[in-house]
């Protein structure tokens, strides 16, 4: 397998959709998904890829696909499987052929404990997306129960909070009750599974799209440190922001460097680089060892 970073995929004759970390190719009824070793940070794409980032996010995400057994998107990631153009070495264990779905145009995030944008709410509302918590909790507490918050899909910027009657509005009431039981479903056993080998899983965004047939499967990238926050269990306490196994460590440093986040961002240095890939690296090992 290439070692080489991959900061953008080429594959001759077809022309992606670019994201902020996946190049997506349409392959008719199905779709090449490539992820690269980009990072974001502050809804802006780093010049400096993180080596092994994608792997490691298609590692991941395929290992819950399978572990779920929860009906996805997912194909294969055997490049045989795919077009001759597709079947290089730079692209190994970083594509996945999956199937192509009308996606559900909302972010389904589920969270069972208090963070990011919640824990900022609750400090002014005592809610979380407008559901009213207990009084005195702390940052990163444990919530009573999980929680369903969605938000809105941001092609670019922050994705935004909305409320369970705005995604049914949006969506429909019965698609809206069923993908808020799914979520928590995926979330709540994720969230126990991982707990088993030390790490908990405080929030998670899943995706979902509607195949022709009506039914709605699981999409895109599934429980990866870009799309939840995972803490190591043996620091974890209440009140203190937990060390996180995702780009925190990446956003604390760009805090340091007096970037004012609306110009392009500054190249990382090679600390930087290798610690949030060491962070990455031991979040899959811990989880799929």
């Amino acid at each position: 397998m290439s070692n080489q970073p991959l900061l953008q995929s080429q594959v001759p004759g077809f022309q992606p959709r670019r994201g902020k970390v996946r190049d997506v190719y349409d392959l008719g009824d199905r779709l090449a998904i490539v992820a690269t070793d980009r990072i974001s940070a502050f809804d802006w794409i780093m010049p400096t890829p993180i080596p092994g980032k994608g792997k490691i996010l298609t590692a991941m995400s395929v290992f819950w696909f399978n572990w779920h057994n929860v009906p996805n998107h997912l194909i294969s990631t055997n490049l045989a499987d795919l077009p001759q153009a597709f079947q290089s070495e730079a692209l190994a264990g970083r594509t996945m052929l999956v199937r192509k779905t009308t996606v559900v145009p909302v972010e389904c995030v589920a969270r069972g404990y208090l963070a990011g944008s919640g824990w900022k709410e609750y400090q002014a509302n005592g809610t979380v997306c407008g559901i009213p918590l207990p009084a005195g909790l702390q940052l990163a507490s444990k919530l009573p129960k999980p929680i369903f918050t969605p938000a809105t899909k941001a092609e670019t910027g922050h994705d935004e909070n909305i409320s369970f009657e705005a995604m049914a509005k949006q969506v429909g009431l019965e698609i809206a009750t069923e993908l808020e039981t799914k979520t928590l479903d995926v979330y709540s056993r994720a969230a126990e599974f991982a707990e088993s080998r030390g790490i908990i899983l405080a929030d998670t965004k899943l995706e979902w799209g509607r195949l022709p047939t009506g039914e709605i499967i699981l999409i895109d990238e599934v429980l990866t440190p870009d799309s939840s926050r995972f803490w190591p269990k043996e620091t974890y306490r209440p009140g203190v922001s937990p060390p996180s196994f995702d780009k925190q460590f990446l956003r604390d440093w760009l805090e340091t460097t007096g970037w004012d986040k609306a110009s392009p961002p500054p190249e990382l240095p090679n600390e930087v680089v290798a610690k949030t890939a060491s962070k990455y690296q031991e979040a899959l090992q811990r989880l799929t060892a």
